[in-house]
């Protein structure tokens, strides 16, 4: 039997709704084997609090030559590095190794608008790590980071934005317009020539802590299975849709998507 292996690399999430710990759970729920380099240690309560502890780079070498030692990866993907040296570890590791795709969650800014990376890691994240990307998924307000716009509030400037990221280098660019006030939620893929877009119902809940970590663990696991990339996308959107709709208040302020909806309400 054929067991289809994903890595993550990204910081741990304490309260489990983002980060490495919602990647591993979805790579499990998409019957894919998970793995994990884990780059910092991300502390934040429902007040908003927030603490980032970045790994040292010994750490999460020794992380990644471990998975590397033994084992072959179908694909991988990024989420927060949040420090220029980190960023530039792991891009060093990536172009080193022979996974065959590479899925950038360029994770620089949360829900909320606050900082999720450092200032000057904006440059290499564009010149180094995005160029080897199968696909980069950036949200609003990062695809306006990339992109060099001020904001992005329409479906035009998601397109204009997926261009000028597409010329970073990255093969594919899927801009996720959660946050546009859609009757539907609009994502949008670019490919370089065509645009495809994904809608799903907006779903009104609070509760969508880690939904884009969510979605690129998603994407990762079915680029894991060998599906192409447009397919992919649209089965981690669907994916997400359900994760989403049936999120369960698990503690106090911002909860998880909840990871087993899909399973348990749409599959079976």
């Amino acid at each position: 039997m054929k067991v289809y292996k994903a890595l993550s690399i990204a910081g741990s999430h304490s309260r489990g709704g983002a980060g490495i710990q919602a990647d591993l759970k979805t790579f499990q729920e998409r019957d894919v084997y998970g793995m994990g380099v884990i780059t910092l240690f991300a502390t934040a309560d429902y007040k908003g609090n927030r603490n980032v502890f970045p790994q040292p780079l010994q750490v999460i070498e020794a992380q990644w030559d471990t998975v590397f030692s033994g084992m072959d990866v179908d694909a991988l993907k990024t989420g927060m590095l949040f420090s220029v040296d980190i960023m530039r570890l792991v891009t060093s590791k990536i172009k080193t190794s022979k996974v065959p795709h590479v899925v950038v969650d360029p994770v620089m800014a949360s829900k909320e608008g606050a900082a999720l990376s450092q200032e000057d890691s904006l440059d290499v994240l564009k010149k180094e790590l995005i160029p080897l990307g199968s696909v980069v998924t950036p949200n609003l307000p990062e695809a306006a980071l990339l992109a060099g716009m001020d904001s992005i509030r329409t479906v035009a400037e998601m397109k204009e934005a997926a261009k000028r990221i597409h010329d970073l280098g990255s093969r594919y660019v899927l801009v996720k317009g959660g946050r546009l006030t859609q009757e539907n939620a609009i994502d949008l893929l670019y490919d370089g020539v065509a645009f495809q877009s994904y809608e799903a119902e907006r779903i009104d809940t609070p509760h969508t802590n880690g939904a884009g970590c969510t979605l690129s663990a998603a994407i990762t696991a079915e680029l894991a299975k060998g599906k192409p990339i447009a397919e992919a996308v649209g089965k981690g959107k669907a994916f997400i849709t359900e994760a989403i709709r049936h999120a369960v208040p698990v503690g106090r302020g911002r909860n998880p998507t909840y990871h087993a909806a899909y399973r348990k309400y749409v599959k079976s």
